[in-house]
Parts: structure tokens; C-alpha cells; sequence
């Protein structure tokens, strides 16, 4: 079996390459899209996610460990991100009094308000996002991702 076709631009190209190639356009399309949609309320999508960890959390204090390896994007810079959302006051960052290295990290309730602002908008900014798809199609998607990654 030939699995090769040749694209738009006449470059031949195999099956697995033309599928990362979709997957990469077409996450990079929904990262735009969400991007796009958070401007409103001044967070990127990486912040988005770290206060969606935080507040995931409840009342458990975070650590930069915890939150690093929570995250969508594990290249996101955890220590900046954290550093401006404190900033905005949507998190708290305070040493541990019993271990001087570690950092404790806890959603404001202004933190909570603006995830409380933000969720009508984001699910309709996703339901548009996915649109095209069958609540069918969604549940294969899913589950093909799902068995592309790693088991870890």
C-alpha cells in the first residue's frame, strides 16, 4: 500500500507526516482562537490554564511542580506566569514557612471571580471552536488523541 499523495504545493508526502502536519495546523488554529478570546479578560491561554489548575486545586496549596506539570504546554514558564498573575491578583505566592525552597500557590477569590466571568463565553467560544463536529465525531476525536499519546 502507497501511502503517499501529493499536497497543494506538489510536495509528496506520507500519510503520518500529512496527519502531524493537520494536527499541529489545527491545534495551532484553536490556540489562536482561544488566545483571541482571553485578550478580553487580559490573560493568555497559558495563564488561563495555570488559574484552571489553581482553582481545580480548591483549597490544596500548588506548588510551581505541581502547576508545571499540570500544564497543557509543559515549555510554558511557570515562574513568569505566576509572577503576573500575582501580579494582577489572582494568585498568591508565598514561601513555606517550614521549607524556606518551597513556594505555596493559591487562587484569590478576584482568581475565582474571573474564571467565574470567563466560563459562559468559554463555553460557547469552544462549542463554536467545534462547530463542524458530531457529538459522535468529538468522542472519536478524543479517543484517537487519547491513543496517540504516551501512557505515562
Amino acid at each position: 500500500m502507497n501511502d503517499e499523495k501529493e499536497t497543494e504545493n506538489g510536495v509528496r508526502s506520507n500519510l503520518p507526516s500529512q496527519t502531524i502536519n493537520n494536527l499541529l495546523s489545527t491545534g495551532n488554529w484553536v490556540y489562536e482562537k482561544s488566545a483571541e478570546h482571553l485578550k478580553q479578560f487580559a490573560l493568555s491561554v497559558e495563564q488561563y490554564n495555570v488559574l484552571l489548575i489553581l482553582e481545580k486545586l480548591g483549597e490544596t496549596t500548588a506548588n510551581m511542580s505541581t502547576i508545571q506539570n499540570s500544564m497543557i504546554s509543559k515549555m510554558s514558564n511557570t515562574t513568569r506566569l505566576v509572577e503576573k498573575l500575582r501580579l494582577k491578583g489572582l494568585l498568591t505566592r508565598e514561601q513555606s514557612q517550614e521549607n524556606r525552597r518551597k513556594v505555596e500557590i493559591n487562587i484569590t477569590e478576584k482568581g475565582i471571580l474571573l474564571l467565574n466571568e470567563i466560563e459562559k463565553s468559554q463555553i460557547l467560544k469552544e462549542k463554536e471552536i467545534v462547530k463542524n463536529l458530531t457529538k459522535r465525531d468529538l468522542l472519536t476525536l478524543n479517543k484517537l488523541l487519547n491513543k496517540m499519546k504516551p501512557q505515562i
